[in-house]
This record gives C-alpha cells, sequence and structure tokens, in this order.
C-alpha cells in the first residue's frame, strides 16, 4: 500500500516531539533543582521554622526559666530590627540569616549583625540549605566568605547550618538519607576548616528523622538548635541527649522567632569563646 507524504511528514513530526519528552523526563534532579516548584516562594525568601508548624504542629508555650537564656533569630523578613527594643524585653542573643544555597546573601545581615552587637548581644549567622542547588562544602564557603564567620571576641557565636523542610519542592531536596548524611558532613566539614569551629546544626527531629534516617553521628562535636513549638522539647534527635538552642515559636511577642538558649548567659558566653 502506497504511504502518502503528508502521512511521512506527520510521522516525523510525532517522533521528533517524542524524543523531546523523552529527553525531558530523563534530565536529572538536579538539573532543574533550581526552580521552585508550582507555588513555592521564590528562592532566598527561606528562613528557619518555615515547614515547623506545617509538619510539627504548634503547642503551648514553655514556661520560663532563670537557668534559660532568651534568643531570636531573624532574615530579611524582618527588615531593619529595633535592637533596643528586643534587648530591653530580655533578649540577650542573636542568629541572623546570612546566606541561602550559593546564590543569596541577605541584604539586611548587615544591620541586624552589627545591630544586635552594638546593643550588647551575643550574635551568631546561620546558612539556609538547599542541598539540591550545590555542594555542602560550596555553600559553606559561601557562607563564610558572606557573614558567616566566626571570630574569638566573646560575643560571636559560631554559624549554624539550618537544614530542614525544603520550601522549594521534595522535602529531603530529592536526596536519600546517606546522601543527605554525606551534605550535611560535607558542609560542616568545610566550615570547620575555614573557622576552626564546629558548627551549630538547627533541626527538627521529625525531619532529621525522615531525611537522615535519624543519624546520630553529628551529636559529639555539633551543638543542637531544636525547632518544636510546643511548651516542651519532646524527642531530639539520635545522638543528643540535650539540647543546646530550642527554637520555641515563630510568633513570639517581639520581632522574630524566639528561642531559649539551654543554660545561663555565663553558658551561652562560653560556647561563644569556644
Amino acid at each position: 500500500m502506497p504511504v502518502h507524504r503528508s502521512g511521512v511528514t506527520r510521522l516525523h513530526v510525532y517522533t521528533a516531539v517524542a524524543a523531546v519528552l523523552l529527553g525531558l523526563f530523563s534530565l536529572p534532579r538536579t538539573a532543574v533543582a533550581d526552580e521552585p516548584a508550582p507555588g513555592a516562594p521564590p528562592r532566598g525568601s527561606a528562613h528557619m521554622g518555615m515547614g515547623v508548624a506545617v509538619h510539627d504542629g504548634r503547642g503551648g508555650l514553655p514556661v520560663r526559666r532563670s537557668t534559660r537564656t532568651e534568643g531570636v533569630d531573624v532574615s530579611s523578613h524582618q527588615g531593619d530590627v529595633a535592637w533596643s527594643t528586643l534587648w530591653d524585653s530580655g533578649v540577650r542573643w542573636a542568629y541572623v540569616k546570612a546566606t541561602e544555597g550559593t546564590y543569596y546573601t541577605n541584604p539586611y545581615h548587615p544591620q541586624q549583625y552589627d545591630g544586635s552587637y552594638d546593643v550588647g548581644m551575643i550574635r551568631g549567622a546561620y546558612h539556609f540549605a538547599t542541598p539540591d542547588t550545590a555542594s555542602g562544602a560550596a555553600q559553606a564557603d559561601h557562607f563564610v566568605d558572606r557573614g558567616g564567620a566566626w571570630s574569638a571576641d566573646g560575643r560571636t557565636l559560631p554559624g549554624a547550618l539550618d537544614i530542614e523542610w525544603n520550601p522549594y519542592g521534595d522535602a529531603c531536596y530529592g536526596k536519600s538519607q546517606g546522601a543527605m548524611v554525606n551534605w550535611i558532613r560535607d558542609f560542616l566539614d568545610q566550615y570547620r576548616a575555614r573557622t576552626g569551629r564546629d558548627a551549630v546544626i538547627y533541626t527538627a527531629t521529625t525531619w532529621w528523622r525522615q531525611c537522615t534516617g535519624d543519624y546520630g553521628g553529628f551529636a559529639s562535636a555539633h551543638p543542637l538548635w531544636i525547632a518544636r513549638y510546643a511548651s516542651t522539647v519532646g524527642e531530639l534527635p539520635a545522638g543528643w541527649d540535650s539540647y543546646t538552642m530550642w527554637q520555641y515559636t515563630s510568633t513570639g511577642p517581639v520581632v522574630g522567632d524566639h528561642n531559649r538558649f539551654n543554660g545561663t548567659l555565663g553558658r551561652l558566653r562560653s560556647l561563644a569563646l569556644g
């Protein structure tokens, strides 16, 4: 039976379209990692605890205790912060978002980081990790070079790695539990090599279990900053038998997320000194 020319042409077109679609579906996930999922916030806008209320829920506020020291964490969402107001409310330490991935630097970092220091607070910087966009070492370098370094002045805390639910897509950034552990180790090792300090790890127990398999190998060297919006801390990730910091609410009476350091102001100064 003769084949019409128009039929051959359509066949070639369908074959070409199928090849393009097949190529798109076979791309590795990292090739499109820079594009947030539909409905996700713009990259750079992430901050500590974005997924905590969604995944862990909210509970009552903890009882105040004299052996815990009040702190806050802030990002570009807070803009220029009235640090004297926070100081007068009893806040004595602060962490400021410095960077995210290798593509973002907080434009308010100077006012927030220096302003907290100027009113007398002990301050530190944190990095929002995006393990699907660059290696741990590359992100550690980006962090240290743009506000995450440490100094032995007694009022600068070691940098914090904010590793939690991905606000832009897959909760575990498309990584297996083993690959996630390796990524975190890569960041921590590079931060240590660059600064001489072990970084603080900020996370939530439920995310840590889901995305690292409840890995316990970092607990001996890295202070734990646990995120849980409830009246108690609850169960901690594997390896840690106590927490160093606790983010207990994102709706505090004054600007920023509110936290408790698990100890006196003197112990907080000791952590800053190393």
